[in-house]
């Protein structure tokens, strides 16, 4: 590992090509497994890695991308997980020779983790742990992981390989042409993440051409200090004489070199459609350039799977919304022992609307399993909030559990410096990545003197720095003693704030209304308090958003001191310039049932839409009438949102799951018999391509919409979508592909429709196909993503 860090601080790492074509051009057989390549025809993989070595490459890539067990059993090879990893790695080693790295790759297994997916996240450790395990035996130099669109599978992914071995990993996601991976996740996001699980290179590969890989590079520098890797494609592919190719000329793949060096890209390499002739400009364009480089300072984010917050380093002070926890709440405790979401879901976004940036989950209550209630309170938030999280429990069971569910970088609400909470709260935090609140006291209590908290303070800092957590994960509160009973220990608070910043570096946050406990009118101490606090540097409040004096207190006082540049958040909250806050749910009169069925539609309540399909029975609404009028405009309003970029894969499924449950019901009422079909479609992954998860989002959104879906799975041979589409005289047939080498099938299928006279419409879609492509085929469709398939479907069957 020290080699590789000193060597991509020195200069820039070339990185090797395209795999998986080199392959197919030299026998591999459409729908055959590269990677079974390695053990039956490893000369052949061998020769590959040669020409790119020949190029210049500084860093090999083994053929085992497609090498976890999942992938594998696909062609009956699951057994052979060690054997292919192995020999991926030796076949890589004997081409690389001496002063070249053998990098061993890792893809995703095409399964999406829950509550999107059916895998678990331990489950998906071990599977990849596997394909480590085998590298680390085989001699591995540093792992890539590539081409991840999930930022769960990839987060179990980077744990694995910490897990088992002690190799570098550069970590790599893939986004599209808006700036997000598949299930919503953008570059900053991405970054923060795999940042915080100590991975040494972060980047992206495949899906665009240099100059969107640049973009993706840049937005990923502005929360990062770590070394970047680019690994774009030639250009984005095109449909020629009746073959893909990219268009990108080894040439254009080094018009970014300049930038891409100022930005801190210390690996620059090849995806989909590069060659040894790509490798070969690239190597050559870096010679002779000055290629030094020194990294910003890091700095403190939290994310989810969509947002990135920042914490101190002169960021406006970070609301931390306090308001899902069971203390003094009788409802929300019955909820938690009943396993139900409802109130986590209606406060995350009634606190978000409020102005929290963060959101505090607790779920610690008598009665109530908090490993698997914090599990769920983690799904919920995150199905109907982007804010980060904050996980507030003193049991490590329980935040080990937060922390799996999570889709980001968390922060950790606490530990103390006591030895017993530091042994273990800050090995779950350097494991999962997460940052941690750390309260200034131990076996003694609470120090009275802003010293005492200070070197509580610094006892904490010591020990996470001990265990590998930075600096600037370490949040320190300076605890908030209520102010009727210790009234002069209010102002060692405020010294104590001031002291852990200068003297220590760190960043601070306070339970602020703790201070009002017990004194009438409670809301104006409590915000003096909170403005005197802000002054002395806060870094992070957790608060009730919903206090709207204590929300005029942060506002004012971003402005006083020069966080909130312009005033421009200030006149947005007070000068009209946006609409005031939506009226939280419980005030004003209840809507109509047929808008609550749409709102949990919306929502994704799969815990309440029953009840409330109940209800509309109840009231004598037909289940006709609840699908139509109540849950179908829900899902729309579900559609509208994700083309606005306001939803994103995740709620979607989740609202499309919440469909499928109030269906289930409606159909018992109606005795077993469906409604009406809106139309019948056929679906297939074309053959030769193994990944349907695409396809599979498709055909349950076209089941929520009223169509009847037949779905063939994937790897389908041509004739068996004819034979389908003739038996089930179908109204469509959609065809998808993820691979370049497998997107000809669609031409094939679409060309022997037609020739055999089966009058049938057909869509395309996938990750390289484009509407250029559908139109040279003669495909009657095209979507670009699951939503814009129901849409343009029904438009053309329903109208």
């Amino acid at each position: 590992m020290a080699n590789f860090l000193r060597l991509i601080n020195d200069r820039v790492l070339v990185l090797d090509g395209a795999m998986g074509t080199m392959l197919q051009e030299r026998g591999l057989k459409a729908g055959g497994s590269p990677e079974e390549m390695n053990i039956n025809a490893a000369e052949v993989v061998e020769s590959v890695h040669r020409e790119y070595a020949d190029a210049g490459a500084d860093i090999l890539v083994t053929n085992t991308f497609g090498g976890s067990r999942v992938k594998l059993a696909h062609y009956g090879l699951e057994k052979k997980v060690a054997e292919i990893n192995r020999s991926g790695v030796e076949i890589a080693r004997r081409a690389a020779g001496n002063g070249r790295f053998v990098a061993a790759s890792i893809g995703p297994t095409g399964r999406f983790l829950q509550p999107v997916g059916d895998a678990g996240f331990d489950e998906m450790v071990e599977i990849f742990g596997e394909q480590v395990a085998a590298f680390a035996e085989a001699g591995a130099d540093l792992i890539t992981l590539e081409t991840f669109l999930d930022i769960r599978e990839l987060r179990a992914a980077v744990i694995a390989c910490r897990e088992f071995s002690a190799l570098p990993v550069m970590a790599l996601m893939t986004f599209d042409d808006g700036g997000r991976s598949v299930l919503g996740t953008p570059p900053e996001a991405a970054a923060v993440t795999l940042e915080a699980l100590g991975v040494e290179v972060v980047g992206s590969n495949c899906g665009l051409g240099v100059d969107g890989i640049y973009t993706i590079l840049e937005k990923m520098r502005s929360v990062t200090s770590l070394p970047l890797i680019s690994q774009a494609n030639a250009g984005l592919p095109q449909l020629r004489d009746g073959k893909t190719v990219f268009p990108g000329t080894p040439e254009e793949m080094t018009a970014y070199h300049e930038r891409m060096i100022r930005l801190g890209v210390r690996v620059i390499g090849g995806c989909c459609g590069t060659t040894p002739a790509h490798i070969r400009a690239i190597r050559d364009a870096l010679d002779g350039r000055d290629q030094s480089w020194t990294p910003p300072p890091r700095r403190c984010f939290l994310s989810s799977r969509t947002t990135v917050v920042a914490v101190g380093a002169g960021a406006p002070c970070a609301i931390i919304g306090e308001r899902i926890n069971p203390t003094g709440k009788k409802a929300y405790t019955a909820e938690l022992r009943e396993g139900k979401t409802a109130y986590i879901r209606r406060e995350a976004q009634e606190q978000m609307a409020a102005g929290a940036a963060l959101l505090d989950v607790n779920c610690g209550a008598p009665g109530v399993n908090e490993p698997a209630a914090l599990e769920r309170a983690v799904y919920a938030v995150s199905g109907v909030s982007g804010a980060p999280l904050v996980l507030d429990s003193s049991d490590p069971v329980a935040l080990e559990a937060g922390l799996k569910a999570a889709d980001g970088k968390v922060l950790i609400n606490s530990v103390s410096g006591e030895v017993k909470s530091l042994k273990a709260i800050l090995p779950l935090a350097h494991r999962y990545g997460a940052a941690i609140i750390g309260l200034a006291l131990d076996e003694k209590g609470i120090p009275e003197t802003a010293e005492g908290r200070l070197r509580v303070a610094r006892k904490i800092l010591d020990a996470a720095s001990s265990v590998g957590l930075p600096k600037e994960d370490v949040i320190i509160d300076c605890l908030t003693l209520t102010v009727s009973a210790e009234q002069k220990r209010a102002m060692e608070t405020i010294r104590s704030l001031r002291k852990v910043r200068d003297e220590l570096g760190l960043a601070t946050v306070l339970g602020v209304s703790n201070i009002s406990f017990g004194l009438p009118c409670r809301p104006v101490l409590s915000s003096a308090f909170f403005a005197m606090a802000l002054e002395a540097g806060l870094s992070a409040a957790i608060i009730n958003p919903k206090d709207e004096r204590m929300m005029d207190a942060f506002r004012a006082a971003m402005v006083l001191l020069g966080k909130d540049e312009r005033a421009e958040e200030y006149i947005a909250a007070y000068g009209g310039v946006q609409a005031a806050p939506a009226v939280p749910r419980g005030e004003g009169p209840e809507p109509e049932i047929r808008e609550l069925l749409g709102f949990a539609v919306i929502e994704g309540d799969r815990d309440g839409i029953l009840a409330l399909v109940e209800r509309a029975l109840g009231e004598g609404l037909s289940p006709m009438q609840i699908g139509n009028e109540g849950l179908l405009p829900g899902l729309e309003e579900v559609g509208r949102r994700f083309g606005a970029n306001q939803f994103f894969l995740p709620q979607v499924m989740l609202s499309a799951e919440t469909m499928q449950a109030a269906f289930a019901r409606l159909k018992q009422e109606m005795g077993g018999v469906a409604a009406q079909s809106l139309g019948k479609i056929l679906m297939a992954t074309v053959e030769g391509d193994i990944h349907d998860i695409g396809k599979n989002i498709v055909c349950t959104l076209l089941e929520n919409h009223g169509f009847e879906v037949i779905d063939l799975g994937k790897n389908v041979p041509a004739q068996r979508i004819l034979e389908q589409a003739r038996a089930h005289q179908v109204d469509a047939v959609g065809l998808s592909a993820l691979m370049t080498t497998t997107i000809q099938q669609m031409e094939v299928v679409v060309q022997q429709l037609r020739d055999a006279g089966i009058k049938t419409f057909t869509m395309v879609g996938g990750a390289v196909v484009t509407q250029d492509y559908a139109d040279s085929i003669g495909a009657d469709l095209y979507a670009a993503d699951a939503l814009e398939a129901v849409a343009k479907i029904r438009k053309l069957l329903v109208g």
